[in-house]
């Protein structure tokens, strides 16, 4: 800026500021130069529980025109995205996305690794590898795994250190097939985050992220910053249940959805809660709400 030219702008930001419509402080000062990080995250959708009645075409044609950005297909659910499908399925799935204006976020699976039986954990871990394929076949980001508890039988560091150790194998076939494993912060015990913290140190394997997902638990004196903090730098994706407001003494979304921003998370906010709507009509009314209200919670 020339010497002209800056005398030019603070005799303009004074006069301002002297007008009233600008204290000095905001004329000169850090809020004149420096402003709320932006929104980067989109909203989207977990079929799990508002479309899982629905097959792929009508999820994909509601989400166009109510506005939502990504789906995570929950396995089990009528749209049948599921590691069963032929080649030729996969494909047409993967074109179904590929023409419409949504995007594949990945598959929710329910494969967990907590198990006393070490014939179950290794089931489980072949089940998501299955599903890292039909992840990468349909062009998706990543798969969603989950700890379910911790058995009263052995201590806890123990089922804590056995998870860890499924998951790397999990993140190396993932990273194998270019995709990531996302583990939701789940379980009666398990979704403590100083519990999950302690997982993700122990797999410390850079394809294996986490699933915010949004527990009451979280919540010490209407705040949840002590949990985004241990847990944010694991964090791939986000599921978001009710929404309702600050003042219901619900979960604070509102201050979620700042602590997001300020971490300048670029992904989805996915919508995940436990009512069915089998009528498309009644689903699409609350979802364009949904989105409404997400909007204004969301916005800086």
């Amino acid at each position: 800026m020339s010497m002209n030219s800056r005398r030019q702008f603070l005799a303009s930001a004074a006069a301002i500021a002297a007008s009233g419509a600008l204290s000095p402080l905001t004329a000169f000062g850090r809020n004149a130069f420096e402003t709320e990080k932006p929104r980067k995250f989109e909203l989207g959708l977990v079929t799990y529980n508002v479309v899982k009645d629905w097959d792929l075409p009508t999820i994909l044609r509601v989400c166009q025109e109510v506005g939502i950005a990504a789906v995570e297909c929950r396995t089990t659910h009528r749209h049948g995205v599921e590691p069963s499908l032929s080649s030729a399925e996969r494909k047409d799935v993967r074109r179904r996305f590929q023409d419409s204006a949504v995007v594949f976020w990945g598959c929710g699976s329910t494969c967990e690794f907590h198990s006393l039986d070490q014939a179950v954990v290794a089931k489980n871990i072949e089940e998501c590898k299955r599903f890292v394929q039909l992840v990468a076949d349909l062009g998706g980001r990543g798969v969603k795994v989950r700890p379910n508890g911790l058995p009263k039988e052995v201590p806890a560091e123990k089922t804590i250190a056995q998870i860890g150790s499924a998951l790397v194998e999990c993140g190396k076939a993932a990273q194998d097939a270019g995709v990531e494993i996302w583990v939701e912060v789940h379980g009666a015990q398990t979704q403590d985050p100083a519990n999950m913290q302690a997982i993700m140190q122990h797999c410390g394997h850079e394809a294996v992220g986490l699933t915010w997902n949004s527990n009451p638990g979280e919540v010490k004196d209407g705040s949840i910053a002590w949990a985004f903090d241990l847990l944010k730098p694991w964090l791939r994706s986000c599921h978001i249940n009710e929404l309702g407001n600050d003042a219901t003494g619900k979960y604070p979304y509102r201050e979620l959805f700042t602590l997001l921003r300020e971490a300048s998370y670029d992904r989805y906010t996915l919508i995940e809660i436990g009512t069915a709507y089998p009528d498309i009509a009644a689903g699409t009314h609350y979802l364009r709400d949904y989105r409404a209200q997400w909007e204004e919670l969301s916005k800086g």
